[in-house]
């Protein structure tokens, strides 16, 4: 296990460090085994500076829960908040999904560590509802925003209707990208993502292409067809 390198640093800094000491811990020996002096050994620090910062275990757990639900969604909302049309943000919201960060299998190995605390702690369920309220927020107020963008009135009130079937759709594919993502061509399940919201929107196929949506800073854009080769 590495330990960091000592550095000076702020308060802020310092908690910063500890939370991603923290994650890297439990990311390697689960919640359980992840111990505060495992903890302190990663970060470079005694134990006695950790109690400065946190009270407890628990509240460290809690505030690496609230930091890796944070990097799992801030993308996707950052893009569903972003400038251009909704069309625009909409490609730039699925293409978020599918971003190097939240695909990783670090991220998978976290979420499965955190995600048993959340029906028996009232703390892990509010930070969990605390970001999936956020996220589905955002896309439902983008949805909003690409019907009336597209003069489709009657589909605004079912935007709570889609919001949450596109999450959940994004949600699958996501374990697939996590999971075994070495079974599919690259860019695979990103176009599958396209095609698939394309349909549950009743949009024609290639009408949210990612060719309309690359801006610095959004992530991959595979082309429509994973098969395609670039000339």
């Amino acid at each position: 296990m590495s330990r960091r390198t000592f550095h000076r640093a702020s308060e802020a800094e310092r908690r910063e460090d500890l939370i991603a000491a923290t994650l890297d811990c439990i990311a390697e020996f689960g919640i359980q085994g992840a111990t505060v002096r495992q903890i302190a050994a990663r970060a470079g620090v005694t134990g006695g500076l950790i109690r400065h910062y946190f009270e407890s275990k628990d509240q460290m757990m809690q505030a690496a829960y609230r930091e890796m639900m944070a990097s799992m969604t801030s993308g996707s909302i950052e893009a569903a908040n972003s400038a251009g049309t909704a069309k625009q943000r909409l490609g730039r919201f699925i293409d978020a999904n599918h971003s190097a960060t939240v695909t990783d299998p670090r991220m998978l190995s976290l979420w499965a560590a955190f995600i048993g605390h959340i029906p028996h702690d009232p703390i892990f369920a509010a930070i969990h509802r605390e970001h999936y309220t956020a996220i589905l927020t955002a896309l439902e107020n983008l949805l909003r925003d690409f019907f009336t963008e597209n003069q489709r009135q009657e589909e605004i009130a079912r935007s709570r209707h889609h919001t949450v079937a596109l999450t959940g759709l994004l949600d699958g594919l996501w374990l697939e990208a996590s999971l075994a993502n070495d079974l599919f061509a690259e860019g695979e399940l990103s176009a599958l993502a396209f095609r698939s919201v394309e349909a549950l929107l009743g949009l024609k196929s290639g009408e949210l292409s990612p060719s309309d949506n690359n801006m610095p800073g959004t992530g991959r854009h595979p082309a429509t067809d994973p098969t395609e080769k670039d000339i």
